[in-house]
């Protein structure tokens, strides 16, 4: 209670520096590892959305109740196995990381009958090891997620390489709010609203810069 309250408070510290809402960024928290029991017990804290990184623990957590009607969002590496599990578990994917991704989401939530909710994943610096989609190729992810009927796209996801400095990643944060704001421009009729980033060590950075939601797990 404590951890989340005080989280709570350097977000709307941020928000308010920034010249923004508090109000209009939400805390993700990022629930790897903790069991069910835990899960439901921070359900009364403010927080709005919990991220699951693992399949097997967003299938065990939801089914469990934990989340007490609260969203649950897929937030980790999504293998195209295990897509079925995720739909009608998690309200948003946040992790979708590569058009193979996306037509296999299109293809299941197809024969799921629903129009999944997504987030398109940047690699924002650049790294070989990391899933997600280069800058120069976000514009035709976007356009190929458009054309299809059974994916919503809601906005940008990034994570920072986790080696960079404060001002690189200060950076890193502009450099995708401000893709973000061009393809909600140019294609989406200024319709997206979300902007994830930020995590324990960096969220304030993140809000000053335009994230719209922060995945907490640490910290709290």
């Amino acid at each position: 209670q404590e951890a989340v309250a005080e989280i709570r408070e350097k977000m709307a510290a941020a928000a308010r520096e920034a010249g923004r809402d508090p109000a209009a960024v939400q805390l993700c928290a990022a629930c790897k590892t903790r069991t069910a029991q835990t899960i439901a017990a921070s359900a009364a804290l403010p927080i709005d959305v919990f991220g699951e990184n693992h399949v097997q623990e967003l299938c065990a957590n939801y089914d469990a109740g934990a989340y007490c009607g609260k969203p649950s969002h897929f937030i980790g590496h999504l293998q195209t196995n295990k897509i079925k599990k995720v739909l009608g578990r998690a309200s948003l994917i946040q992790s979708v990381d590569s058009e193979h991704l996306l037509l296999a989401i299109e293809k299941e939530a197809a024969k799921a009958g629903i129009v999944q909710d997504i987030l398109l994943e940047v690699n924002i610096g650049g790294e070989e090891a990391k899933s997600g989609f280069a800058p120069a190729q976000l514009e035709d992810a976007a356009r190929a997620a458009q054309a299809m009927s059974h994916v919503r796209v809601r906005g940008l996801m990034t994570i920072p390489p986790a080696d960079s400095d404060r001002d690189t990643n200060i950076r890193y944060f502009q450099e995708v709010r401000a893709l973000y704001v061009d393809i909600n421009e140019k294609l989406f009729h200024n319709e997206l609203k979300c902007l994830s980033m930020g995590m324990s060590g960096d969220f304030e950075d993140a809000i000053r810069n335009g994230a719209t939601m922060v995945r907490v797990g640490t910290a709290i």
